[in-house]
């Protein structure tokens, strides 16, 4: 070729755009959705694990450096090739096991102010276990990441391969499972075990966390600093008042089936980390401070109280709560929800019939609809209409599902029932009129030997008193928080009151609908214990358990007054007398319809 056909050429290539002369890259790989779901387009075991440590600005353990997360990351391979992805965050103190642990000793006698209280008596011995450390897994694992997201697991202060102390919900781990989330978002340093920087390169930032227990349990804990980039979080099952998971209203509570357990019960059990010895005064200062003795509300709680901070939360919420969770109580959730709604965070709840479980347990395939959504929506941007649909789902008794504008259900409201005599046997609820008159007064004597089940089963006894409605014609549901307002004395300076509400079935035999507790040494504020005076009167409510049930027609609602509760309060010995005035006492029911339902179904 001649030179000037040479040159005229080069000049003429120069002209065209460089994707004529050069390939175009393949643009990086992407998730796809359909119907508003992240769908799954990724092969689950083509995954990239990477262990790091994430630097948290706390020192929890006072060894004079700040405190590590050990972080696993599991990520899409396709992160190598360019492509950005959310990440589903669950954080846990449990995945390195646990120890064995030695519960509290509940067969107490009860506080009395000026007193002195005797020894509490040496822990009981519970189950033997011990700390492991298996695979880090999740059944949501390849779930998530063959939709393109990453799954990213985080070890809570002083558990497995993470540094610090554990303390059962205090700031401190708060801090260490935020961290993550700054680390995520290029605001924390983290390292691998090779002492080498790892950023979060293949990230967006934007994280979901969810977990059950106290692993749902932290994710309110983090949304409620208002974290930048912590985009939603599903709490299932989870705590948002540690103070009303160990006690109740003064009195000292216990979660359903671990009865004695305390903060510092449970963090002698996740403290997995290898170092045995440093954590030992700081669980010792949970012994301290936690107050099992008079059960007031403290700082100690009060920085254990992610409801405090329900008006920093910047994350959604899809709160899933069981109505039968005796462990977790349902409360929990409920109270956090309408925290939630009244401060204007988006949200939406699930409320099932089962216990301290997972709904993917239960409902499986509608659940990872909801949750596939809930995470597309908030984590990419996806316009599927997810905060739009309606905000409450709730499993009926019989095993259905109805999807409801909000919980309660609109028209639910309170109506008032009052106690008429013979509660030794079982006196009338009376749906419309209180008892008139002069004072009618009726007693009872505590026995913490009998549960509440088998006082509900007697036909008649003294160490309980019940009031019964006739049978209902047609059904009645409450939402909500049942509460019974007494006028109350006792004989003794110091005694647990306890309320609950059965469903009595034709057939004579009862079931606990809900319960709840106090101590009237807290009547007038839970961070304040003033003595009683025996013989006095006193006003004392106790709140119960949120519920939602439907009382069948042809059943009988029933309200039991008794003094401890076995499976859940301190056990003091028998012996002390509870006195009510039923001329004025009531209980008040969140009833869908209010007072007119109430008064037409019975």
């Amino acid at each position: 070729m001649r030179p000037a056909r040479l040159v005229a050429l080069l000049a003429a290539v120069a002209t065209l755009p460089l994707t004529s002369v050069v390939a175009q890259a393949d643009p990086p790989p992407a998730p796809v959705f359909e119907n508003g779901q992240a769908q799954p387009v990724f092969d689950p075991a083509d995954v990239l694990r990477e262990d790091l440590w994430v630097t948290a600005p706390v020192d929890s353990d006072r060894d004079g450096k700040d405190d590590k997360v050990h972080a696993q990351v599991v990520r899409p391979k396709a992160t190598l090739k360019g492509m950005k992805v959310p990440v589903v965050y669950q954080a846990s103190p449990y995945y390195a096991g646990g120890n064995e642990v030695a519960n509290h000793n509940v067969d107490v006698e009860l506080y009395v102010p000026g007193r002195p209280h005797p020894p509490a008596g040496p822990r009981i011995a519970t189950d033997k276990v011990g700390p492991s450390a298996p695979p880090i897994t999740w059944r949501y694992e390849q779930y998530f990441t063959s939709r393109g997201f990453a799954v990213v697991y985080g070890e809570s202060l002083g558990s497995g391969l993470s540094t610090g102390c554990p303390t059962t919900g205090e700031r401190n781990e708060t801090i260490g499972a935020r961290s993550v989330v700054d680390w995520l978002n290029h605001r924390a340093p983290a390292e691998d075990a090779a002492g080498k920087p790892v950023k979060a390169d293949w990230s967006t930032g934007k994280t979901g966390m969810m977990g059950v227990s106290y692993n749902g349990t932290l994710p309110n804990a983090v949304a409620s600093t208002g974290v930048r980039g912590l985009e939603t979080i599903v709490p299932i099952a989870a705590i948002s008042s540690w103070y009303d998971y160990y006690r109740n209203d003064g009195a000292v509570v216990a979660a359903g089936g671990f009865q004695g357990e305390d903060t510092d019960v449970l963090a002698d059990y996740v403290y997995t980390r290898a170092d045995r010895s440093i954590c030992r005064p700081v669980i010792d200062g949970l012994l301290a401070d936690q107050d099992r003795v008079t059960g007031d509300y403290s700082r100690f709680w009060d920085v254990r109280n992610y409801r405090e901070d329900v008006s920093k939360v910047r994350a959604s919420v899809l709160v899933v709560h069981g109505l039968n969770d005796a462990n977790v109580k349902t409360s929990q959730g409920t109270k956090w929800y309408e925290d939630l709604r009244r401060h204007g965070v988006e949200h939406k709840i699930w409320l099932h019939q089962a216990g301290h479980a997972d709904p993917y347990t239960l409902r499986k395939e509608e659940w990872l609809v909801t949750l596939n959504k809930w995470m597309s929506h908030y984590l990419y941007g996806v316009r599927n209409g997810i905060e739009r649909e309606p905000k409450a789902t709730v499993q009926r008794e019989d095993g259905s599902w109805v999807d409801e504008a909000d919980w309660p259900k609109p028209g639910t409201a309170d109506a008032t029932v009052y106690p008429w005599p013979g509660g030794a046997q079982r006196g009338k609820l009376d749906v419309r009129d209180q008892l008139p008159g002069r004072p009618v007064v009726e007693r009872l004597s505590d026995d913490a030997g009998k549960t509440i089940q088998e006082l509900a089963d007697l036909p008649s006894s003294g160490n309980r008193l019940s009031y019964s409605t006739g049978a209902a014609k047609q059904p009645v549901r409450l939402a909500g928080e049942a509460s019974a307002d007494l006028a109350i004395s006792f004989d003794r300076p110091a005694a647990n009151v306890t309320g609950v509400l059965l469903d009595r079935a034709p057939d004579g035999t009862a079931k606990v609908i809900t319960r709840g507790w106090t101590d009237p040494q807290n009547r007038a504020d839970p961070a304040r214990t003033q003595p009683i005076r025996p013989g006095s009167s006193y006003r004392v409510e106790v709140e119960l358990i949120a519920k939602d049930y439907v009382l069948p027609a042809g059943h009988k609602l029933e309200f039991v007054l008794a003094s401890s509760d076995h499976d859940f309060t301190l056990r003091p010995k028998p012996g002390a007398g509870l006195a009510i005035d039923l001329t004025r006492t009531s209980i008040t029911l969140p009833v869908l319809g209010g007072k007119a339902a109430l008064r037409s179904s019975f």
